[in-house]
């Protein structure tokens, strides 16, 4: 598919577009920073991560995908199945997979050190799901590509999780909140605003749940889904309510410093 990235930033830029006009209109909670400088500081770790991506892994997912099938490496290019089933059990599986990855790198103190950059912003908003470490950014792709590779998953199955995986991220991330029968019903299934927000907490205990971005099942499967906060919600880390996570030097420098 020589359109993929023209059709993946189609849809990420028409499900922002969507996402930061409710949060207008319609916010869920006030914002301690308010969306300027942060939202410029947020977009300037996305683009810096694209760029590495871009630099290290060219082909990226997308690309593993391929080569996996020219090369017939992976469990999917030996087996004979049925490729919307093919193409389903794949994108499970790498939803799982990026739950795994969640939690691994709130549990692995080095991973942590990265991955609370993510954590820092104080104003949990659409563009708080584009803010990544670009360190994190890079390994999370090393992951996905040698998973891909070990699945010899189908391409269009590697394209449309990507384009699954931005598009709720984005909305599980916005500062919205939907009527409480809908919220109800769609965290069944999917990851909302309403239960993502609350692994944003300063709590330790609430942070500690919630990990996934799509599919909610793992969550509850796995004994980390929390329905609900403890009390009022606060959100960022509790030793950095500070202006700091909306300057760009200090959110690239994070990782490193000491406390």
């Amino acid at each position: 598919m020589s359109n993929e990235p023209l059709i993946r930033l189609a849809v990420f830029a028409a499900v922002f577009c969507l996402m930061a006009g409710w949060e207008a209109l319609r916010p869920a909670r006030a914002l301690a920073l308010g969306r300027w400088p942060r939202w410029g500081v947020n977009w300037a770790v996305a683009a810096l991560d694209a760029a590495l991506v871009r630099l290290l892994f060219p082909a990226a997912a997308a690309g593993a995908a391929w080569d996996a099938q020219a090369m017939g490496w992976g469990l999917f290019n030996a087996l004979d199945w049925a490729p919307w089933l093919e193409a389903l059990i794949c994108i499970a599986a790498l939803d799982f997979a990026i739950w795994f990855q969640h939690l691994l790198s709130h549990k692995i103190p080095i991973l942590w050190r990265v991955h609370r950059v993510h954590h820092a912003d104080r104003d949990v908003d659409v563009t708080t799901a584009i803010r990544f470490h670009p360190i994190e950014i890079a390994l999370s792709m090393l992951f996905k590509i040698g998973l891909v590779y070990a699945l010899g998953a189908p391409a269009l199955a590697v394209i449309l999780f990507e384009i699954l995986l931005n598009g709720c991220a984005m909305f599980n991330h916005a500062n919205i909140s939907l009527p409480a029968r809908i919220e109800a019903a769609l965290r069944w299934l999917l990851v909302t605003p309403d239960m993502h927000r609350i692994h944003h907490s300063v709590r330790r205990e609430e942070t500690d749940s919630n990990y996934g971005f799509n599919l909610s099942w793992w969550d509850r499967l796995f004994g980390t889904y929390r329905a609900r906060a403890r009390g009022a919600l606060r959100l960022g880390l509790p030793d950095w309510q500070t202006r700091d996570p909306a300057r760009l030097g200090w959110t690239l420098l994070f990782p490193f410093l000491r406390r």
